[in-house]
C-alpha cells in the first residue's frame, strides 16, 4: 500500500509545527540522524546531495534521534553546531524524534510504507516523491553517494 506523508506534522527546530506538505512538489529525503554514530560521517554526503539536487527541487530533512545506542544525547543547538562545524551541514534539522518504540512523526507514518517495520538504526533514509508518496526506503549502510540512492533521487526528480 502506498503511503502519503503530505499531512504528517513534524516539529521544526524552533518547536513550531510544520506539515511535510510545506515542501509540496519537492522530493524529500528524510533521515534519522545522530552525532555519535559510526554512520555520522554520512552528514557530509547528505549535504552533498542537498547541494547537488537542491536546485532541482530536492531537500534533505534531518531528524535527530537518540533511540539507538543513545548516540544523539545533545540539545538541538548542540547538534546543529556540531553538524555545521564538523560536516558543513546546512540542511534542515528538526526537533528530536523517536524512530522506534513509542514512535513520533514522521516515523509513525513512514514505517507503515513497504517494506513496513521499525527503523533499525541511525541514518535510515526514506525517499518521498513530489506528490508526498513514500517511494523508497534505504537502510543505514546505504551511503548518500551510492548509485542506488542517487539513481532513486534522480528518478523521483524526473517523475
Amino acid at each position: 500500500m502506498a503511503i502519503n506523508a503530505s499531512d504528517v506534522a513534524v516539529r521544526d527546530a524552533k518547536g513550531g509545527e510544520r506539515k511535510l506538505s510545506d515542501w509540496g512538489g519537492k522530493v524529500l529525503l528524510i533521515v534519522n540522524v545522530a552525532s555519535r554514530c559510526g554512520f555520522t560521517r554520512q552528514y557530509a554526503g547528505l549535504q552533498k546531495l542537498q547541494d547537488t539536487y537542491g536546485p532541482q527541487g530536492f531537500a534533505v530533512l534531518g531528524f535527530p534521534c537518540n533511540d539507538f545506542g543513545a548516540q544523539e544525547p545533545g540539545t538541538l543547538p548542540e547538534i546543529q553546531q556540531f553538524c555545521s562545524t564538523t560536516y558543513g551541514a546546512s540542511f534542515e534539522l528538526f526537533d528530536k524524534v523517536h524512530a522506534t518504540g513509542a514512535k513520533t512523526e514522521p516515523y509513525t507514518t513512514l514505517t507503515q510504507a513497504e517494506p513496513a517495520g521499525d527503523v533499525a538504526w541511525n541514518f535510515e533514509k526514506f525517499l518521498i516523491g513530489k506528490d508526498g508518496t513514500v517511494i523508497a526506503r534505504f537502510k543505514s549502510g546505504v551511503e548518500p553517494d551510492s548509485a542506488e540512492l542517487t539513481g532513486a533521487i534522480e528518478a523521483a526528480l524526473a517523475a
